[in-house]
């Protein structure tokens, strides 16, 4: 009776997330997770012939350490091959006050990583939101993998067939372009492949846009690349951004593209009332009790891992990335795409629970 028990309880907190991801889990997870059952089986028996003879609990000990560990390992695998999509609602300032809201997918760190084959998981996914508008926060690609750029290109083909797109680059795509002696044209190609498609590549520039009434200004922003240091990183000035992309549209409602979320407070001293960011991955693991543990720049305990972040009105939303690179490692730390919704003040949206 106690084998069943013990049993069941392990493969029902196995496999309940099913019931609360939103996207279809990856079959090949749970094909792993049909082949572990043998290797369960083997473990349950152990521990209760062991306890049934009453033998050291050092045995029954070990045994449940491997089965911590493997646990842990399955899980980490599971989140490599799967994401989830996470939500978030704005209240726009009075000064933008009018208009309807308006649903945002913004993706990040994708890497070239792809979630069924050429993306059809994650497009399907982005389709059923109905999202107004697709915003992109850069590191689609891996500077050091060319094959990375043709999956990008191939899902930003795709992206635009349902909403406009709206592209800054990350540290990745910067370094590609700053660096032609290294990497040849491989950026030119992505960026005009890219533009030909109908991508709005903000490359350090700014557009206005009118969302269901409600005026924007969407600007995407490289910073220099000493702030993407490893170990020591430079500070980013407020003269960096105004030198790169002029001032904020203060009339208008200001979304920055800014890859590096570190420097969120200089962004909302710029005048930036909604930050889109990525960058950090979400701190690789994600210790319960703690937070995020370590930046695939070896930053330990980062501040802005991932999840939605104020200073004063102005507000940062970080992606925890879809998908990784060097360090392919994510724990209690699943890849995201994540849908926003700026409410009006004037919208019944806004009223609701859970907003920022």
């Amino acid at each position: 009776m106690k084998e069943k028990i013990f049993h069941g309880a392990f493969w029902h907190m196995l496999i309940k997330s099913k019931k609360n991801v939103n996207l279809k889990v990856s079959k090949i997870y749970y094909e792993a997770a049909e082949k572990g059952k043998d290797v369960m089986n083997y473990i349950r028996k152990l521990v209760f012939k062991r306890a049934r003879k009453k033998q050291s609990w050092k045995e029954v000990i070990f045994v449940l350490a491997g089965l911590g560990i493997f646990t842990v390992f399955l899980e980490m695998w599971k989140e490599l091959h799967e994401f989830v999509i996470r939500r978030c609602r704005i209240v726009l300032p009075q000064r933008t006050a009018s208009g309807e809201a308006v649903r945002i997918a913004f993706l990040s760190d994708l890497h070239g990583k792809c979630y069924g084959k050429n993306n059809q998981e994650l497009i399907a996914a982005i389709i059923r939101e109905k999202p107004d508008y697709i915003l992109v926060g850069g590191d689609m690609l891996t500077r050091g993998k060319e094959a990375t750029d043709r999956a990008a290109a191939a899902l930003l083909k795709e992206l635009v067939k349902i909403s406009p797109v709206y592209m800054a680059n990350g540290n990745h795509e910067q370094k590609l372009r700053m660096n032609p002696a290294q990497y040849g044209d491989r950026y030119a190609r992505y960026i005009k492949k890219a533009e030909s498609m109908g991508v709005h590549v903000l490359e350090n520039r700014s557009e206005h846009v009118d969302m269901k009434g409600i005026p924007v200004t969407i600007s995407g922003l490289e910073i220099p690349t000493g702030c993407y240091g490893h170990f020591r990183t430079q500070g980013l000035r407020l003269a960096d951004i105004k030198e790169k992309i002029g001032g904020s549209k203060k009339e208008e409602y200001q979304i920055l593209l800014a890859h590096s979320p570190v420097y969120f407070k200089i962004y909302a001293k710029w005048g930036a009332d909604l930050t889109l960011s990525g960058h950090l991955h979400g701190g690789i693991i994600n210790l319960p009790g703690i937070g995020a543990l370590i930046t695939p720049q070896a930053k330990l305990f980062p501040k802005y891992s991932g999840g939605t972040y104020q200073e004063g009105n102005r507000v940062c939303v970080v992606s925890r990335g879809l998908g990784t690179h060097t360090v392919n490692i994510r724990l209690f730390n699943p890849a995201e795409l994540i849908m926003i919704t700026l409410c009006p003040e004037n919208c019944s949206c806004a009223n609701e629970g859970n907003q920022v």
